[in-house]
């Protein structure tokens, strides 16, 4: 009780992983966290879901000028695709691994891997190599933010786990909004090989920052494997399951994110997905994602509610830009600041559902419903109004609000989650959540990228032919994967340029709309009671209780 006490008094920012509730084996907790390591920690993470984030904004400003320099126009929609579907493929296995080694070798590793991505991408000059060096970084940032959520998790009282967790979904929103609009300020300036390189050096200086920081004897809480020798570790993980699961998700992804869906990796990951369970069943001793999770009714509908609303936010992320490049010809240095309001929305509603209202363990069912249930109107609102004339006023407003509703949701859907599945499952559970959350992005620069894509060559083909301007086949070609082009356009072939982005825009915003109503039904759906706790687990949690009501609590 007075190491307690000792990590309270000291950790103002942290406390170490076993102060609430005491480890399964009874063994000695884990050393406090000082505030100087807490610091430390808290800053390091927050710079690597700052790059994270980064990496998947900057190309909504640089893409232009990557696609020229590498002739990729008719490819563009890769740049993005391949860092997504690195990292949604390797998701799952992150939080088994953080269990099974800890999270802050875990952390570690990704930012090795995550250079080693930048480095390649920046040197790269073929299409080919840029890709390698996309899919590197994906796979590097598959392990940042799900271990991340899993350490503040682990290292927080429930009194403050909604503000921490807030304040990582923060950084991510902040390094999506920066990122573009850095992006599109340095790239006319240095290129955009640079604006790669730069997150080498970066990574790895956060990357030793959580090893200074993050104590050598640190482990997650309730976990088994931290007495097994190196040796032990390597045979608990499931080998078969992991390649399984990841050809699964790499095919069916895959099959989705060109310019035309592909039969052939879709029916191959229909195969795949029925194997990969029976190996978990029948074969595997230590499935990466146990059966109990994948039976759980609240954690297969919070994932699939996740995944569709996610859909409809990067709508947002993804296309306001190239409505502020194409629609209202602003240059890529301002085109991207667009993305401020809408972050500065979602950073406000996720910290203000943390630090105001989030302060307990238990149900958050209606304020993620509800939550969920609004954020489809915002889309409504910008689906119509996303034209040449429109408002700026209000298309900020409804951003921001868009961004607020979305903070807030999921900042409530995942503390719901939580109270929906049993402690000793949480990291398996969040490590899925991320990764649908990262079947999010792939799925909406794959599938909304589609949409958009076919409504925008439709009406750009058809635009030039009904104002008499014929053989403009090439033009249409470069539009589609250059936005930034409809601003050196002049007369008719602007009038028809503009038009094309405005009704890709409305088809995709519309769309989103649909599916952010679906998917506050399947929110819905999840529920609101607990699993029945074991006699056990109940002794230990009011012992726990009451040693937190004798000090003070946290």
């Amino acid at each position: 009780m007075n190491l307690v006490r000792d990590s309270e008094e000291h950790s103002p920012l942290l406390r170490h992983a076993g102060s609430s509730s005491t480890t399964q084996d009874g063994d000695d907790e884990p050393p406090a966290i000082s505030r100087p390591r807490g610091a430390l920690i808290l800053g390091s993470i927050g710079l690597l879901i700052f790059l994270t984030a980064t990496n998947i904004s900057i190309l909504t400003t640089t893409q232009s000028a990557i696609a020229a320099d590498l002739d990729a126009f008719e490819q563009a929609s890769w740049f993005t695709s391949s860092y997504l579907i690195a990292m949604s493929s390797l998701a799952p296995l992150m939080g088994r691994l953080s269990q099974v080694f800890s999270p802050r070798l875990c952390m570690f590793s990704s930012t090795v891997i995550i250079c080693v991505g930048c480095v390649a991408t920046a040197l790269s000059n073929t299409f080919t190599m840029f890709m390698v060096g996309r899919a590197l970084t994906g796979a590097g940032a598959a392990g940042v933010l799900i271990v991340a959520i899993i350490i503040v998790i682990q290292m927080t009282s429930p009194a403050r786990r909604g503000l921490y967790i807030g304040l990582a979904n923060s950084g991510m929103t902040v390094g999506v909004s920066l990122g573009a609009v850095i992006a599109g300020a340095l790239e006319p300036k240095i290129g955009w090989k640079p604006l790669f390189g730069i997150q080498a050096p970066l990574s790895l200086l956060a990357g030793f920052g959580l090893l200074a920081g993050i104590p050598a004897t640190y482990v997650a809480k309730n976990n088994a494997y931290k007495h097994l020798s190196l040796r032990q570790k390597l045979a608990q993980v499931d080998y078969s399951g992991s390649l399984l699961l990841i050809a699964t998700i790499i095919l069916f992804l895959f099959g989705l994110s060109g310019p035309r869906i592909l039969a052939t990796p879709l029916i191959l990951s229909a195969i795949a997905l029925p194997v990969f369970v029976l190996n978990e069943i029948h074969v595997a001793r230590d499935p990466v994602i146990p059966i109990s999770v994948l039976r759980s009714r609240g954690t297969l509908l919070t994932c699939f509610a996740t995944v569709g609303f996610m859909m409809a936010r990067w709508g947002i992320l993804f296309y306001t830009p190239v409505y502020a490049l194409a629609v209202r010809g602003w240059p890529p240095a301002v085109a991207g600041s667009i993305l401020i309001p809408t972050n500065a929305g979602f950073a406000t509603g996720g910290l203000l559902a943390g630090v105001v209202h989030i302060h307990r363990n238990g149900s958050f069912y209606m304020h993620s419903v509800i939550s969920m249930g609004l954020f489809p109107l915002t889309l409504l609102v910008l689906a119509f109004i996303s034209t040449e004339h429109s408002s700026w006023s209000l298309y900020v407003l409804m951003v921001f609000c868009n961004g607020a509703l979305a903070g807030a949701a999921l900042n409530y859907a995942l503390v719901h989650l939580l109270h929906l599945t049993p402690p000793e499952v949480h990291p398996i559970v969040l490590s899925l959540l991320a990764t649908f959350r990262g079947f999010a992005g792939s799925f909406g620069s794959a599938i909304g990228g589609g949409l958009f894509g076919r409504v925008l060559h439709k009406s750009l083909a058809d635009g030039f032919v009904e104002a008499g301007l014929e053989g403009r086949s090439d033009l249409v070609r470069r539009l589609l994967g250059s936005p930034a082009l409809v601003r050196d356009l002049h007369g008719t072939e602007r009038d028809v340029a503009v038009k094309g982005y405005e009704e890709g825009l409305k088809a995709l915003f519309l769309a989103t709309v649909g599916l952010a109503a679906i998917v506050s039904l399947l929110q819905a759906a999840t529920g609101w009671k607990a699993p029945a706790k074991e006699g056990k687990q109940v002794v230990q949690e009011e012992e726990a209780e009451g040693e937190e009501a004798l000090i003070g609590g946290p």
